[in-house]
């Protein structure tokens, strides 16, 4: 059976595929490769997922670290898994404990929940890996003892952060050797880091959460007035969750159920489920419209529901209901753009990787410190940087996503997969805050409407709405194009950066092997044999 769609390559920075029955794909070449490492020495996807996403705390630091959260979902061979290792709020987290303020810490201890991506790589492990836990670790200790070369588009990013998170504990003593972030190309070692994945591989995890790496994250804390305790870390337990899912043109999306933003995506396709998207030409004023106002109506919603599921106000499947889906495409008017409220259903938000192998598994994963590097907060002595997953709560008494004790934050982090007649088509992601339910449901179109493959579908120009009537969209929008949105009234402001539009992997099934893609904003690689 041939491939569904077309071989073309339509965009001006086309970065062709890898074919093959063994893949890896993820934002930098040197993650990529530790990944195929353990595909070569026998090991099953989850072990390259694994070495990959290790790896990627050291290499790529400006996204992810020791002290990320993390979600995966796995294709086994016979069914589909989904793993939330997002970390909860210290127990000290009362609204109380925060003095009356209007917002959450965006920086600082006082953002950083309980760490979530060690206990995803144990868990992971111990129910998919093959090889030696140990084994994992092995690239990224010697690129923490050794060095590597840092990359160009992570030095930039690098550069872009210092000198805000130079002022946070342990930061510019990590990340600021010399006094100033590493150049591209410059060598970079950090063995206080390869020693801590040394202590992780060796205790299983334990000691991050209940020896000697926890003592140490308790006694930074305690030095700074934070909340963070042995007890809190001790308490994380990441949890399988299965997926929710959404049919879309006779694909079945998956995404992890919430306290992550995964559901905007299949709201987003709920709703252009009812337009005739094939129709419009692709890249058409007509077509992202459509595309811009549903993503609208989805983030109208999660901004409103979505919190730790323990505590939404109704079960998160009432927001993908068939009917309820149908009343939101409704409001969408074809030639002028809307802010949106939330609706009332019916009642009764970074680093992305992806592998697969020869036997039929298929692993979709991202772990994130969430603001490039979290909340700047370096625990001296060990490597471990620490996100600021806590920004996300809101002090608003009342909204599901209010900040309490042991409660987990709305999350944007979201691992994508898709499936056709219950078949594993597709493992993707694609990073970069709330852009990345928007890029899962550009990418879909992409694919399921206009018949791109996969890597033409990462290579498109994207959109990002921000806010409001506001949207940000990449240079090499048509002109044309850009004056028919403005004329129906979007707010649209053109950007060189592409950070802002986020970093897809991409692996599709094929009947001899697997297409990995990796899109071209970023350093990333596909690799495999």
């Amino acid at each position: 059976m041939g491939a569904p769609f077309s071989w073309k390559y339509p965009y001006a920075w086309p970065r062709k595929p890898v074919l093959a029955r063994n893949v890896v794909a993820t934002s930098q070449p040197l993650a990529a490769q530790a990944g195929v490492a353990m595909l070569a020495a026998g090991g099953s996807a989850v072990d390259a997922i694994l070495a990959t996403a290790i790896t990627l705390t050291l290499v790529e630091p400006v996204s992810n670290g020791i002290g990320s959260d993390a979600y995966a979902i796995v294709w086994d061979g016979r069914e589909l898994h989904g793993l939330n290792a997002s970390g909860r709020a210290p127990a000290g987290w009362t609204p109380e404990f925060f003095g009356g303020a209007k917002s959450m810490p965006a920086r600082g201890w006082n953002s950083v929940s309980v760490p979530g991506c060690v206990s995803a790589w144990v868990e992971l492990h111990r129910k998919f890996g093959k090889l030696a836990f140990e084994r994992l670790f092995a690239p990224a200790i010697r690129y923490g003892r050794e060095g590597f070369m840092v990359s160009p588009t992570i030095a930039g990013q690098w550069a872009a952060q210092a000198d805000e998170l130079k002022v946070q504990p342990g930061f510019a003593e990590a990340f600021m050797p010399g006094g100033r972030p590493p150049a591209v190309g410059e060598v970079f070692r950090f063995p206080d880091h390869a020693a801590t994945l040394e202590n992780i591989a060796a205790t299983a995890g334990e000691s991050f959460y209940r020896g000697e790496l926890a003592g140490k994250i308790e006694a930074f804390a305690n030095k700074h007035n934070a909340a963070m305790r042995v007890s809190d870390l001790a308490a994380h337990k990441c949890d399988w969750v299965g997926t929710l899912q959404q049919n879309y043109r006779g694909y079945t999306i998956h995404e992890i159920p919430p306290n992550g933003q995964g559901i905007v995506a299949l709201i987003a396709l709920g709703i252009l489920e009812h337009f005739d998207l094939a129709s419009l030409p692709v890249d058409s004023a007509d077509s992202f419209h459509l595309q811009i106002e549903a993503v609208k109506l989805a983030f109208a919603d999660a901004q409103a529901y979505v919190a730790d599921i323990d505590h939404m106000p109704f079960d998160p499947g009432k927001l993908l209901d068939a009917n309820y889906l149908k009343e939101r495409a409704r409001l969408i008017d074809r030639k002028k753009a809307q802010p949106f409220a939330a609706g009332r259903p019916p009642q009764g938000g970074t680093v992305y990787l992806t592998a697969a192998d020869a036997s039929g598994m298929m692993v979709s994963m991202i772990q994130s410190n969430y603001m490039g590097f979290g909340s700047g907060v370096v625990v001296p002595g060990t490597g471990i940087s620490l996100q600021n997953r806590g920004a996300s709560f809101v002090m608003q008494e009342g909204h599901p996503n209010r900040v309490g004790p042991g409660k987990r934050p709305y999350q944007t982090i979201i691992p994508g997969f898709v499936t056709r007649d219950g078949k594993p088509v597709m493992s993707f992601g694609v990073m970069g805050g709330t852009m990345q339910p928007q890029g899962h449901t550009q990418v879909m179109v992409r694919i399921a409407d206009y018949g791109q493959n996969p890597q033409a579908a990462c290579d498109g120009p994207r959109f990002r709405w921000v806010q409001g009537l506001d949207v940000s969209v990449e240079d090499n929008f048509p002109p044309a194009v850009l004056e028919e949105l403005r004329r129906r009234g979007h707010r649209i402001v053109t950007v060189d950066d592409y950070n802002q539009f986020g970093s897809g992997q991409l692996i599709w099934r094929l009947d001899g092997g697997y297409l990995a893609a990796s899109d071209p904003r970023r350093d990333g690689q596909a690799a495999g044999f």
